[in-house]
């Protein structure tokens, strides 16, 4: 795709002449039928402990001069108003979440609104979201937004804007010169309203990207396989103001070993309280392991994803070793640090054992808590266009790539077994008596804060599950 296409916006949608008003700016966050917020269903769902802020809104928010006005709608908790007075609507949004935005983007373009997409869906397909939109910012959008937005005042819409301007991201690979992530402190006031439905609204990001390839990742692609990181003074700057509890939302807090020991070691006197997610290789280093823990690292969310060697190797993830995660799990936990894993079902070693193997594995190593993924081949990553130039890509609605959909013909069982399979590890160990008796258990080990962190995303996923069906 061209990023000098025609703009499709007609210029009685644009804001009027030289010298024009401050604009009306609505940015939106879809969500899934059954979680979405309606007129019609105005309750919102009880699983505050899987919502945590919408960073990219809240950054783009704060990206955009202060002249316009901007408020920020996030489906999850609240309903949207086809209605409310805008000139221009933005959408960010990732694969699964794609039909919505469509529907959105038509909803609003009916009513002569200005929409423009952004995410990962529209910067992994922009030959699938351009038609519903009048413009799409591709990859990050620092730059790219505020060039966007003066375009639209001078009449001059284009249909993509990428940052750098005039071209795709430069690739850094380890041993490169690391770039500086520049990045505004993001608009938090804008979730005020909705606060109490977050786990937390307090959302911090240190560095962006990940250095590692893996076949399945999205990460990897759109951010070209390249890790920044802001300056952290900047960090520190931004964490003084925040309360005590918040998340760092980073792909992998400890890319750069350096930065993050130069990170931790300054952020120890704030006596912070925080979760991420990093790789399992922080446990194979003492020092990075326990400067993490001083600056107040409660929890992690680490990707697994696999106990069988094989299936790492078909993912291009070998720097994970099955062998070594029973001990690299006992330090994290020792360390007083809570382990959220991330496990994927279906990969081609996979077959019907795979499934009471999973559960054995996470009830032997104690995690504290499990995300249990259908491996979904995401558009745009290495896996689905393998899987798609074999034939194996069985559906395309993009609602079903939600990580709990079968939508390939795998290779060891029936799509049905993979389902009914992943259904029941998950049903299996957000068991009730399994939640509280990993809770009493994480008391004595990772210390009551983390413990209680666990027992409440538990009960959350078991909800979750129930809501869904699953039993």
């Amino acid at each position: 795709m061209k990023d000098s296409l025609a703009s499709a916006v007609s210029p009685e949608q644009l804001p009027s002449g030289p010298g024009r008003p401050p604009m009306k700016i609505l940015l939106v966050l879809p969500a899934g039928e059954q979680v979405r917020v309606t007129p019609q269903n105005p309750e919102v769902p009880r699983r505050a402990m899987l919502r945590f802020s919408v960073l990219p809104l809240t950054a783009v928010a704060a990206l955009t001069p202060r002249q316009h006005q901007v408020r920020i709608v996030d489906e999850n908790v609240e309903a949207l108003d086809f209605d409310t007075d805008c000139d221009v609507v933005g959408i960010s949004f990732m694969t699964a979440l794609a039909p919505r935005a469509y529907e959105i983007a038509a909803g609003f373009r009916r009513r002569g609104r200005v929409v423009v997409g952004g995410g990962y869906h529209a910067t992994l397909c922009p030959e699938d979201a351009a038609p519903h939109f009048d413009a799409l910012v591709a990859g990050d959008a620092e730059g790219a937004w505020e060039r966007l937005l003066a375009d639209l005042q001078r009449g001059e819409l284009q249909k993509v804007y990428r940052q750098p301007a005039g071209g795709e991201p430069v690739s850094l690979v380890p041993g490169d010169r690391l770039e500086l992530l520049q990045t505004p402190v993001p608009r938090r006031d804008l979730l005020q309203h909705t606060a109490r439905h977050y786990a937390t609204i307090n959302a911090v990001q240190a560095g962006r990207g990940c250095h590692h390839n893996c076949r399945y990742c999205s990460v990897t692609v759109f951010h070209g396989r390249k890790y920044r990181r802001r300056a952290v003074a900047d960090v520190i700057g931004e964490l003084r103001v925040l309360p005590r509890d918040f998340i760092f939302v980073d792909d992998n807090i400890i890319a750069d070993r350096g930065y993050a020991l130069e990170l931790f070691r300054a952020m120890a006197p704030l006596r912070k309280r925080w979760v991420s997610q990093c790789s399992v290789l922080v446990a194979d280093d003492p020092e990075l392991l326990q400067q993490m823990r001083a600056a107040g690292c409660c929890g992690l969310f680490i990707g697994l994803e696999t106990a069988s060697e094989e299936n790492l190797a078909a993912m291009n993830k070998q720097f994970n070793h099955t062998g070594s995660y029973s001990e690299q799990l006992r330090k994290i936990r020792r360390a007083g640090i809570g382990i959220v894993a991330g496990m994927i079902v279906g990969m081609d070693a996979d077959d019907t054992r795979v499934f009471e193997q999973t559960l054995r594995f996470l009830q032997e190593t104690r995690l504290d808590a499990v995300q249990l993924n259908i491996l979904t081949p995401l558009p745009g990553t290495p896996l689905h266009a393998d899987m798609a130039q074999a034939g194996r890509v069985t559906d395309r609605d993009w609602s079903h790539y939600d990580y709990r959909h079968v939508v390939f013909r795998p290779a060891r069982m029936t799509a049905a077994e993979l389902q009914a399979g992943a259904d029941w590890v998950y049903a299996q160990f957000y068991r009730l008596d399994r939640i509280l008796g990993r809770f009493a258990r994480a008391v004595f080990t990772v210390g009551w804060r983390p413990a209680l962190l666990s027992l409440k995303l538990g009960l959350t996923y078991r909800y979750d599950n129930k809501r869904e069906g699953i039993v």
